[in-house]
């Protein structure tokens, strides 16, 4: 990677944003918070950025883009988990303000929690890949808010059943009626800042343009190989 090159500068900084604001939704994930009456995962206070550089990697740099860095993403929160389990088992020191049983309280996820959130993790983002370039091919690259907010509304409303089937009602931590209204409850907090982060997807496609150039504006597939008969 050339950081002197700005299309290598700005894959960086997607990259960043999107594998930083992952990891951050996974570890978070675990605490349930209320909102004017309704329950949701903290987890989904970071995952509009996750939303937002998924569609500008795809838009830029491809499927093979999205791809890879889907899965660095899921072997580093792997390693991000191992890394806290390691901390977890590690003693605090007397004088310590943070004690054992607080860190390991905010800290320590279950198996069942890390399992899902990882697996939905994955399976979201291949599914918001293959759904965003069917709308992509489809439309002939036009209407980009129709593939950005059309994959997000797909591949999060796996992602959010998945993660809180396998981490909360599988397991038996919530009844069946609690997980169902936890997960149409995160579901729509998720679509409705899918929709609303569109004019943002515009204005940092926009800024994007002007920052590459004409030569670099979005990604274009390489063509399919010509058969030249002999």
């Amino acid at each position: 990677m050339n950081l002197n090159n700005r299309k290598d500068l700005v894959f960086l900084i997607l990259a960043g944003l999107f594998v930083s604001n992952a990891i951050l939704g996974e570890i978070l994930g675990g605490k349930l918070i209320e909102a004017g009456g309704y329950i949701m995962s903290l987890g989904v206070i970071p995952w509009p950025i996750v939303f937002l550089t998924t569609d500008l990697i795809n838009e830029y740099y491809g499927r093979s883009g999205i791809r890879r860095l889907t899965l660095l993403t899921v072997g580093l929160i792997l390693y991000a988990f191992v890394v806290i389990f390691i901390a977890m088992a590690i003693p605090a020191s007397s004088i310590s303000p943070v004690k054992d049983e607080a860190f390991n309280a905010v800290l320590g996820q279950s198996q069942w929690i890390i399992a899902g959130s990882v697996t939905a993790f994955a399976v979201s983002q291949f599914v918001d890949v293959a759904v965003f370039w069917l709308f992509r091919d489809a439309t002939g690259g036009r209407m980009l808010w129709l593939r950005a907010t059309g994959s997000t509304a797909v591949s999060q409303l796996i992602d959010t059943f998945i993660v809180l089937g396998i981490g909360f009602w599988l397991p038996g931590k919530i009844k069946t009626s609690d997980f169902l209204n936890l997960a149409f409850t995160n579901y729509t907090y998720k679509f409705a800042i899918a929709v609303a982060l569109t004019p943002v997807i515009y204005a940092a496609h926009g800024a994007i343009d002007r920052y590459l150039g004409e030569q670099h504006h979005g990604y274009t597939p390489p063509p399919n190989p010509q058969i030249i008969e002999g």
